[in-house]
């Protein structure tokens, strides 16, 4: 194989990004179901603080004839270029916590050397944990709240959080193989795969956006913006409830995946990890409350062990 490392270049001086952050991952390509991963990506760049750490090489990675970049025509010429990217960005969370994350398009071509490129950066960086997300169609509704299906080898968020444990075989994301072999090294990893309603998959559903966001936060304790998220969920659902009662069939369809999903959760009463017993999530002000609580009781502590 060749030299992993010749499929980035870094932006950045090693010495400039701290060591042992969390990796938050989100590739588009194969399958994004009601755009989860997408939203997640362009909402985070949008709303975060950023820097590049590493450029992934397009030429190598991308089938440009499957997946055209965009060119401009500005009535007679052209104006502007925007080919797909992947990269690596140091990125803080909305209470100055730093992560990495790696976004953009999911490579068609050299897997296994992608793979090997990526665990090169996690042990160049001693990264702590690597968190990924991706979502698929399920026939479940949309008035039930966004259902996960948790992978890899941290056994505290599959317990608590994945709600379908298939046993089956599935086609692969290039993430699959990351976490395949990270698990082959035992580096904590874990992936969450959103199940989105299969009859908004072709839409922008800005709920998958927010799940998310919570499932990442429940695996890393980051901190994410999310006001302006859950205001368009909200109107989105609107809108598709009006839909549903203004449309027997529809009204049917979801009456009936209702009661399929009520009678699988009698089962399997998991709630997220991030709500209160009322099922309600605390404010952002609320979270970083406690952060600073559990900050300033580790501080303590460390003092306390010092002679």
């Amino acid at each position: 194989m060749r030299d992993p490392a010749g499929l980035y270049d870094l932006t950045s001086d090693v010495i400039d990004v701290p060591e042992g952050l969390h990796l938050v991952a989100g590739l588009t390509g194969f399958a994004d179901a009601g755009s989860a991963v997408t939203q997640l990506s362009e909402y985070l760049l949008d709303t975060l603080d950023y820097r590049e750490i590493a450029t992934f090489d397009s030429d190598a990675l991308l089938d440009y004839r499957a997946r055209r970049p965009l060119i401009y025509f500005d009535h007679d010429h052209l104006s502007d270029y925007r080919p797909a990217t992947l990269k690596l960005y140091l990125a803080t969370d909305e209470v100055g916590q730093p992560f990495l994350l790696l976004t953009g398009y999911e490579p068609d071509f050299q897997w296994e050397r992608f793979t090997a490129a990526v665990l090169g950066l996690i042990e160049l960086y001693r990264v702590k944990t690597t968190t990924w997300v991706h979502a698929i169609p399920m026939p479940v509704p949309h008035t039930r709240s966004i259902g996960v299906t948790v992978s890899g080898n941290r056994s505290e968020l599959i317990d608590s959080m994945s709600i379908w444990k298939p046993q089956t075989q599935v086609p692969a994301n290039a993430l699959h193989l990351v976490e395949y072999r990270l698990q082959e090294l035992g580096h904590p990893i874990a992936g969450f795969v959103l199940l989105i309603p299969h009859y908004l998959a072709d839409t922008e559903f800005p709920v998958a956006a927010v799940t998310a966001l919570e499932s990442v936060s429940a695996a890393t304790g980051l901190i994410f913006p999310t006001d302006q998220l859950r205001e368009d969920g909200r109107e989105f659902i609107a809108k598709i409830d009006g839909q549903v009662e203004s449309n027997q069939e529809l009204a049917k369809l979801v009456g009936t995946l209702e009661e399929r999903h009520d009678s699988y959760m009698i089962d399997n009463p998991l709630r997220s990890p991030l709500t209160d017993v009322d099922g309600e999530l605390p404010s952002a002000d609320d979270i970083a409350a406690e952060l600073e609580n559990f900050l300033a009781l580790r501080r303590s502590g460390d003092d306390d062990l010092r002679p």
